[in-house]
C-alpha cells in the first residue's frame, strides 16, 4: 500500500484525484501545514456489500460475468418428516 502525504487545501481542490488513489488500495494522509490530522483509506473489503465485492473481482480478472440472464430459481427444499434426516446423518456418523 502506497501512501500519499497531501495538504487539506490540495485536498479540497483535487479530491477526485485523491479518491482514485484511495480506490486503488493506497491511503492518503491530510496534512495541516504539514502536521497530519487525517488520513483516507480504502474501504476493507470485509464491509462492502456483496455487489461491491463481486465487481471488485470483475474488475481485477478474477471474475466474468457470462452474457445473458443467468438468474435461476433456487428449488423448494424437499419436505422431510420425523426428523428423518438426522436419523440418517447419526446412522451415516456412527457407520463412518
Amino acid at each position: 500500500m502506497q501512501t500519499t502525504h497531501v495538504g487539506i487545501r490540495d485536498a479540497k481542490i483535487h479530491l477526485s484525484k485523491f479518491l482514485k488513489i484511495v480506490q486503488q488500495g493506497n491511503e492518503v494522509i491530510l496534512t495541516d501545514r504539514g502536521r497530519p490530522v487525517g488520513k483516507i483509506v480504502p474501504i476493507q473489503a470485509k464491509e462492502l456489500p456483496i455487489s461491491a465485492r463481486l465487481k471488485k473481482l470483475e474488475d481485477k480478472g478474477l471474475l466474468e460475468v457470462l452474457p445473458g440472464n443467468f438468474k435461476k430459481k433456487v428449488p423448494s427444499p424437499i419436505p422431510v418428516h420425523d426428523n428423518i434426516a438426522q436419523s440418517f446423518l447419526k446412522e451415516d456418523r456412527k457407520n463412518g
